[in-house]
């Protein structure tokens, strides 16, 4: 040892023989509680001491929490819980963000189908059914029933915010002047008028939001013995709707499977009712509006003399070149249509022998389906004398509109690029989804534990909290993805928009009611939510039959969405807490 350390050690003996000590320990307590002398404590049995005991490292069960996995941090403070939940909830979204976009590449590389149908949309909804599935399982059957409040206020809370605040900011967003009950894409001059001034969609888009009025179904019947004040039936009420709520999610991905190939074949139709159209329409200007008889009957002499002018080369058959020339020849306006495709439509429905020619008396017999087919399309009934052809114009312009409904007109917007290196984005989607279940898994069950202990801090009902909060992380990615999609203002992103919306809503009322009511069902739980579900019920239908009778949306509209919000949350509390239904 070095010389220098030895004056060290002998100052440091010297000081150590004028120390005294004593004992701190006493009967009354054997704990190794941290010393501090020189302030007077009294301990918990009012008996004075004459050190101070601080708190350890570890405090006892009557002000701590339990730490999530035997790690994670927790506090019982009002402050450390909000800071806890808005961490947890950025990792949600952080979650639906991975999911989400690896869904869109997923889409991009293997399309619609069994992907888009059937894997997608659950892949959507997985955040939401996540957080309801560790909210029932956690603890005893005791903090099962306090904590599975967490999940009916974010069931709620998910279908009431896409509903109302999200529904309504796409309206506002998405807004283009309307004109002919139709909004025109891309042009909006007419600022905030509430009629003058809105959204529209496709027919699809009412299918969407029909579907998502009937998933409401299964809540209905788990309400049943309530509303019939039976307590007997209630469990079996709940398994009789579990079952429900799946067949319907069943159901549901089936025609999300099979809806491309559905939406073809009606486009398809359309578009050959066009063609019809179309071609009347040229027969009629070429025969100057003479194609019936007095008493309403095809004037077959006519149809013959417009056959003969069709008929190029005299054989008195029309041939696949001749016809295609007709079809050339015709104008068919805002429609993108595959020439080849609609020639033989039309020698489908004219070629009656399957010769690959059509003669005279197919061509009037042809025709003649078709004008009958028109007449009772366009209400001949109020053509007088039906000299004057107007079913024809009548019929023409509802083939348009009902082409335009059906998004046929617009398929630009359907086209994707294909990937530039399928293996590398396949790779890099399938990891962005791996990691978004990881995360969504790992901390829905700490979020909901935050969200417990804040409502225990602040005695504000869990159900509120999850109510208002949990929505913005589980869906904020989703929402403002829509609201974006919806500025670019046109008629085919308004409806993919609002499809989606309506979408996300059916999922929630049939996928994660389904998880929510097998935790119910297979733990034992009461079902105690009369309120809640009466909210979602309200909204609901409200904006499905909205969404269902109309296929645009004056600026108007979106009030009636924003005031739902505010009006979902006064009625629970209205219900639960004033009139005492929980």
């Amino acid at each position: 040892m070095s010389s220098s350390y030895v004056p060290f050690l002998l100052l440091l003996l010297i000081l150590c023989g004028h120390a005294h000590g004593r004992f701190i320990s006493d009967t009354q307590s054997a704990s190794q509680d941290l010393i501090s002398d020189g302030v007077h404590h009294h301990h918990r049995s009012h008996i004075p001491r004459s050190y101070l005991t601080l708190n350890p490292f570890s405090v006892d069960a009557d002000s701590t929490c339990d730490q999530t996995y035997g790690f994670l941090p927790c506090t019982t403070t009002v402050l450390g819980n909000l800071f806890l939940i808005l961490v947890y909830g950025y990792l949600m979204y952080l979650a639906a963000t991975y999911l989400s976009n690896g869904s869109e590449m997923l889409l991009e590389i293997l399309g619609p189908g069994i992907i888009g149908g059937l894997f997608l949309p659950i892949l959507g909804a997985l955040p939401d059914a996540m957080l309801i599935l560790v909210s029932g399982l956690s603890g005893d059957t005791e903090t099962a029933q306090s904590q599975v409040s967490v999940g009916m206020g974010l069931l709620a809370g998910s279908t009431v915010m896409l509903l109302t605040v999200i529904w309504g900011s796409c309206v506002l967003v998405g807004k283009c002047d309307i004109e002919n009950s139709i909004a025109i894409d891309k042009k909006d001059t007419k600022g905030l008028s509430l009629t003058g001034s809105g959204v529209s969609t496709d027919i699809w888009t009412s299918y969407a939001a029909r579907i998502m009025a009937i998933s409401v179904i299964p809540f209905l019947i788990v309400q049943l013995p309530q509303l019939l004040n039976s307590t007997s039936g209630r469990h079996l009420a709940v398994l009789i709707s579990l079952i429900v709520s799946v067949v319907l999610l069943v159901s549901y991905c089936l025609y999300q499977v099979f809806q491309p190939w559905i939406q073809r074949r009606k486009i398809a139709y359309a578009k050959h009712k066009h063609v019809i159209s179309g071609i009347l329409q040229h027969l009629k200007n070429q025969a100057l509006g003479k194609l019936l008889k007095d008493d309403g009957e095809p004037d077959l002499d006519i149809i013959e003399k417009l056959f003969n002018t069709i008929d190029q080369d005299g054989d008195r058959f029309l041939s696949y070149s001749e016809l295609s020339a007709l079809i050339v020849g015709i104008r068919f306006d805002e429609i993108e249509l595959n020439k080849n495709d609609a020639v033989d439509k039309v020698m489908k429905d004219f070629d009656t022998s399957r010769d690959s020619k059509i003669s005279v008396e197919e061509f009037k017999v042809g025709v003649s389906k078709w004008l009958n087919k028109a007449k009772r399309a366009g209400d001949a009934n109020s053509d007088p004398g039906h000299r004057s052809m107007k079913f024809l114009s009548d019929f023409h312009s509802r083939t348009k509109q009902e082409h335009a409904l059906l998004g046929a007109g617009d398929q630009s917007d359907e086209v994707v690029e294909g990937a530039e290196n399928p293996k590398w984005t396949s790779l890099k989607a399938g990891l962005m989804l791996l990691v978004g279940t990881l995360i969504a898994a790992a901390f829905a069950d700490p979020l909901v534990d935050a969200v417990d202990n804040f409502s225990d801090a602040t005695s504000i009902p869990t159900f509120f909290i999850s109510f208002i909060a949990l929505p913005l992380a589980t869906n904020s990615s989703e929402s403002v993805s829509a609201i974006i999609f919806s500025s670019r203002k046109k008629i085919r992103t308004a409806s993919l928009t609002f499809s989606e919306l309506y979408g996300a809503v059916t999922m929630n009322n049939i996928l994660c009611l389904s998880v929510f009511l097998a935790l119910v069902y297979i733990r034992g739980l009461s079902w105690d939510f009369s309120a809640e579900v009466l909210v979602i019920l309200i909204v609901c239908v409200v904006m499905g039959i909205l969404g269902s009778l109309r296929t645009n949306y004056p600026l108007w509209t979106c009030s009636i969405a924003f005031l739902l919000y505010p009006f979902s949350l006064a009625l629970v509390y209205v219900l639960d807490y004033v009139l005492g239904w929980s």
